[in-house]
């Protein structure tokens, strides 16, 4: 091999720009999941997840492919194609606010969202068309910004399978799907499509009723660090909710654990997407540029206090959202190596702009009765950062970085008194030392600032559109601070395992209650918390993996009896046994614990923990045509998926009443999936 080409295929290890393509890069950093990371990363808390890792994941859902990052747990607390659920360090991330999660270059966090900051929906994803995950915790990175202060997620699609896909998927609750997918060549690149439809009632009363189609396709030329590819993808969802419900109502025979207050509770929303990717490296600098425009809608529907605000007709309202997204991401390397250090300086810009039409109705039956609040929202941002990686000796390097971030919120409200037009903006610097490699472990120190964004009509909104009653305005940007100090190791042979111990402060935990179509400024708050994170190679035939993380989560400036921050996660655990290289036979085995949660400040009422056992058993009848078993929640525990704690009024009940409020684990499963590969 030519010195060059080797320069050439290491940088892009380091650099972790890789992208799915037929390159013997692509083979190492995709199908290698048990590749050493040593030497790649800047933090503890960061990792890449491989082809082969995602593969074997046992997902309900395709979001659930993000319980691969260690310390995460994704859950649902409605219909089937609504955002799910996100938990990590110390936070109930609602539908997304403070995990930035990207699908090929492209945000998947939506701001200034109807029902919820940073709405996450990734109903849209494909889960065999995902060659990597990369994922980081914390505000250590220049590059991430938005929704990344807990953690961030990046995934990329292949530009090339190795092989067409056919599968076909039937299973319990009326479970139905099936995909195509294939690459082949075209012109001088490849062509990759796929296919999909899906459906699934769930195990509810008033069945989900779930249907999706979902499409890619995508031409790329060039290699991994050399080439560019065109995306366009297109999902339609639609469903109806199973909402969480009030524990009274099952305790006296009133309701069905799966059954609904409100049955025309529901949704459907559609994303298009046309996006392109170019990358360019040299031995001496590398160049990634990347575009794209999104248009997504969302018309859902929910009650969540049944008849409490309004006993006649109920409290069922919809929040409509529909926007136009666009931005261009450009960054450039320059490589140098001089005195023996190397050093790669990296400057960047990110641009978006999002174009909203939403609001928030009141509704019964999902006809429309009154107009709470109806905004036109243009929120554009422009970052600029600075990247400086440096190799001092084979023991020592550091990174170092600053983010600007500079935002405009114009808001067209149904009120003159909540229109307008604001600012804000955002330094953010950060800062990572790394020791090591010794007997193959690295220590890592990390401080940073990173943020979130809130949402625009927050930042103009003087009158409470339901109450009409003077509000304050809120900050557009929430500042957060981390520490966090690490260790990587792959001492022992086979096993690779990583420790953080670190501490997250934000100054407010700002939101926009879509529910409420209202301003709610939280309290400052600090976490601390511990991550463990294993992985090991037992046998040719079986891995392990055990994670494990604990986060305090606490309000900042109030007294202790009343300081815990509400729905925030404290324990998490995952343990997954893998199993290949059994003749004709495969399978794998997870069982993922979800701790209990504080309902309230004073943490005298709690959610109980939860735990859940998932498997797959696959046989091959040939290298082509394979037969797989995945059975889900196999010990079929009666637990919760989520908890609330507030008021609702049932029809016949004459006040409100608290009380515990919660959407059911879906009961045992099973579904059977025929693949076929030419």
């Amino acid at each position: 091999m030519k010195p060059r080409v080797l320069f050439l295929l290491i940088a892009g290890i380091f650099h972790q720009q890789v992208y799915a393509g037929d390159s013997i890069l692509h083979r190492v950093a995709i199908d290698g999941s048990k590749s050493s990371q040593l030497g790649l990363l800047d933090a503890a808390n960061a990792g890449m997840v491989g082809r082969k890792k995602l593969e074997n994941l046992t997902t309900y859902r395709p979001g659930e492919l993000l319980e691969a990052i260690p310390g995460l747990i994704v859950s649902q607390h409605s219909g089937e194609g609504k955002a799910n659920q996100f938990y990590l360090r110390g936070f109930n991330l609602d539908h997304g606010t403070d995990l930035r999660t990207t699908v090929d270059e492209m945000p998947v966090n939506q701001r200034s969202h109807s029902h919820g900051q940073g709405w996450t929906d990734l109903n849209f994803l494909i889960p065999e068309l995902t060659a990597r995950m990369d994922y980081k915790k914390g505000p250590y990175s220049s590059t991430t910004g938005d929704f990344s202060a807990a953690g961030s997620a990046a995934m990329t699609y292949a530009n090339r399978l190795s092989q067409s896909i056919t599968s076909v998927t039937l299973g319990q609750n009326a479970y139905r799907r099936a995909l195509i997918a294939g690459s082949p060549d075209a012109l001088d690149g490849s062509f990759l499509y796929a296919i999909e439809t899906t459906s699934n009632d769930g195990p509810f009363v008033h069945p989900d009723n779930f249907k999706k189609l979902n499409a890619v396709f995508r031409y790329s030329e060039g290699f991994a660090n050399n080439g560019f590819n065109m995306s366009a993808m297109l999902y339609r969802g639609k469903w109806n909710s199973t909402d969480q419900i009030p524990l009274r109502a099952v305790q006296q025979a009133q309701l069905d654990r799966f059954d609904t207050v409100d049955s025309s509770d529901g949704g459907e929303s559609h994303r298009y997407s046309l996006s392109g990717v170019w990358r360019n490296t040299t031995s001496e600098e590398a160049s990634k540029l990347s575009a794209y425009v999104i248009q997504s809608g969302l018309d859902l529907y929910s009650n969540f206090t049944y008849f409490m605000d309004d006993p006649v007709n109920g409290d069922q309202f919809s929040q409509p959202d529909k926007r136009v997204t666009s931005g261009m991401n450009a960054s450039h390397t320059w490589h140098s190596h001089i005195n023996g250090k190397n050093t790669d300086i990296t400057i960047g810009a990110q641009l978006q702009n999002d174009n909203i039409f939403n609001g928030l109705h009141k509704t019964k039956a999902r006809q429309q009765l009154s107009t709470v609040r109806q905004d036109h929202i243009v929120e554009t941002s422009l970052a600029m950062y600075l990247d400086v990686s440096t190799r001092w000796t084979e023991s020592l390097r550091s990174n170092l970085g600053v983010r600007h971030d500079q935002y405009r919120f114009q808001v067209n409200s149904d009120r003159l008194e909540n229109s307008g037009k604001a600012n804000d903006q955002m330094t953010s610097p950060v800062a990572s030392l790394i020791l090591g490699p010794w007997a193959k472990t690295e220590f890592y120190l990390n401080a940073g600032r990173g943020f979130h964004s809130n949402d625009a009509r927050a930042t103009l909104t003087t009158v409470d559109p339901q109450s009409l009653e003077a509000t304050q305005k809120s900050p557009g940007l929430v500042a957060a601070r981390g520490l966090e100090l690490g260790m990587r190791s792959e001492w022992i042979p086979g096993l690779q395992s990583s420790l953080a111990v670190y501490r997250l402060d934000f100054d407010s935990e700002l939101s926009f209650v879509g529910d409420a179509g209202t301003t709610e400024a939280g309290r400052p708050s600090r976490r601390h918390g511990i991550e463990l994170s294993n992985s090991y190679q037992a046998s040719d035939w079986l891995s392990i993996d055990f994670d494990a993380a604990y986060a305090k989560a606490r309000s900042r400036g109030v007294e202790a009896s009343g300081n815990y921050v509400i729905g925030a996660v404290e324990g998490v655990a995952q343990l997954a046994l893998n199993f290949e290289k059994l003749g004709a036979w495969s399978g794998a085995l997870r069982m993922r614990y979800f701790g209990p949660r504080a309902l309230i400040e004073n943490n005298s009422i709690r959610s109980k923990g939860s735990a859940t056992l998932n498997g797959r058993i696959s046989y091959k009848f040939n290298p082509s045509l394979k037969l797989e078993l995945e059975g889900f929640n196999l010990s079929n525990r009666r637990d919760s998926a989520i908890d609330y704690y507030y008021a609702s009024q049932l029809k016949g009940e004459s006040t409100p009443r608290e009380d515990m409020h919660f959407h059911p684990l879906e009961s045992r499963s099973f579904r059977l999936m025929l693949v076929k590969t030419f």
